[in-house]
């Protein structure tokens, strides 16, 4: 039996995620986007959610599994797709150019 990290969504994003349409291939999902909520051992990610329908915090639409081995899986309508984090690389300032110096005095 596998353990799976659970990734809850947060609320807002997932209102935007249940009315926007449903796409193929593997989502790339936000880290602000989620709150880590424990583990849960399970054969596979369908038994995680039928185990987790039974509780008291069942898995929804958006959350997200984790193996182990660091593979996604993101809760839709139609079941478990393939995710990954989405890594935005951070913005280098633009350097603005100097002035290049001739060397030159005016004054003489």
């Amino acid at each position: 039996m596998a353990f799976y990290r659970i990734y809850r969504m947060k609320d807002s994003p997932r209102q935007q995620f249940r009315w926007a349409p449903h796409v193929g291939g593997c989502a790339s999902v936000k880290p602000r986007d989620y709150d880590p909520r424990g583990e849960v051992a399970a054969l596979n990610e369908y038994d995680a959610w039928r185990t987790m329908r039974e509780s008291d915090d069942p898995l929804r639409v958006g959350d997200l599994l984790e193996t182990a081995d660091g593979q996604l899986r993101i809760c839709k309508y139609v079941g478990f797709e393939p995710a990954q984090w989405l890594v935005v690389e951070p913005k280098t300032p633009v350097e603005s150019e100097a002035p290049v110096s001739t060397g030159v005095n005016s004054s003489n």
